[in-house]
């Protein structure tokens, strides 16, 4: 177990690089990495619309973070006491996850939360990217990601977490746990979920090649569940969760914790050890020149 604790110290970097990760390929839609600099939301505006239909007792959730929905610390604080007010209404039984954002779903871990931080706010902000992870994957609710654009790394990680997923059949949108593209290795419970959701052997080739999937192929290997044009995306939704809440609260709950429970209970087992691998990582003074040196260029591509 050191070992794998040891070598999985390298996935501290995985999300650090995703909004590197949406470079078009293969024609795919590309959301430049030039917007990871751009002039972020003001702390007080809300990045997260919540509208609950208690008469059907669906939320919609939808991300507003401009330029990309990037996972920043206040970002996912902002996610995970959404998320928690709507566990804890029992009037919510089902919740569609969706941006409002044209092209990107998510791009994934902020940048600049891992550039020139203090080990205790970097421990803090990894803290967050599992709690996002544990709230969603273990949520009560039906949840359905309505995915309206791209969504590599952190961004994917996040539709992953989610019972259902519907993706706009648009074949320049791409999704993704592409982290070896860059050098890194995903997390164990990033890849567990992946294994969960796609099987072994089309996860085993996803992670070792980094791949990012056209929404045709997402469709293909399992990793989305459904395609519909972009402007059918929520109704879609919407129909396909009055389908998931016809079943039994009950039922449907403990089955969900029979299937998710051990990977759940992994993360939780080494929950400090995760954290600790992330922050000894990403505070390394030869990581810390090689983002100085990705934001050097970016800064030079923008002026």
């Amino acid at each position: 177990m050191a070992n794998v604790l040891r070598n999985s110290a390298k996935f501290g970097f995985s999300g650090v690089l995703s909004q590197l990760s949406i470079h078009s390929r293969h024609g795919r839609e590309c959301v430049s990495p030039c917007f990871s600099l751009q002039q972020r939301n003001n702390s007080t505006s809300p990045k997260i619309k919540v509208d609950l239909d208690s008469s059907t007792g669906v939320a919609v959730l939808r991300m507003q973070s401009p330029p990309v929905n990037s996972l920043s610390l206040d970002f996912l604080t902002e996610f995970c006491i959404n998320l928690e007010k709507l566990e804890m209404d029992r009037s919510c039984r089902g919740l569609i996850i969706t941006s409002t954002l044209s092209k990107v779903f998510s791009a994934g871990l902020d940048i600049m939360e891992m550039y020139g931080k203090s080990p205790e706010r970097c421990g803090e902000f990894w803290k967050a990217v599992q709690e996002m992870w544990l709230k969603l994957y273990g949520s009560n609710m039906a949840t359905i990601a309505a995915v309206n654009g791209s969504s590599p790394a952190g961004g994917c990680l996040m539709s992953l977490g989610c019972d259902y997923r519907i993706m706009a059949d648009n074949p320049r949108y791409s999704i993704g746990l592409n982290e070896t593209q860059l050098g890194i290795v995903a997390p164990f419970w990033f890849k567990d979920t992946l294994v969960n959701t796609v099987g072994n052997r089309a996860a085993e080739l996803s992670l070792e090649l980094g791949l990012l999937y056209s929404a045709p192929d997402a469709l293909k290997i399992g990793l989305v569940d459904q395609l519909v044009p972009e402007d059918q995306l929520l109704s879609t939704a919407q129909d396909t969760m009055s389908k998931w809440l016809a079943v039994p609260d009950h039922a449907r709950q403990i089955t969900k914790s029979m299937m998710r429970k051990p990977t759940i209970d992994k993360l939780l087992s080494n929950r400090e050890a995760d954290i600790t691998n992330f922050v000894s990582f990403i505070t390394k003074d030869s990581i810390q020149k090689s983002l100085r040196m990705y934001l050097e260029m970016l800064k030079s591509r923008k002026a």
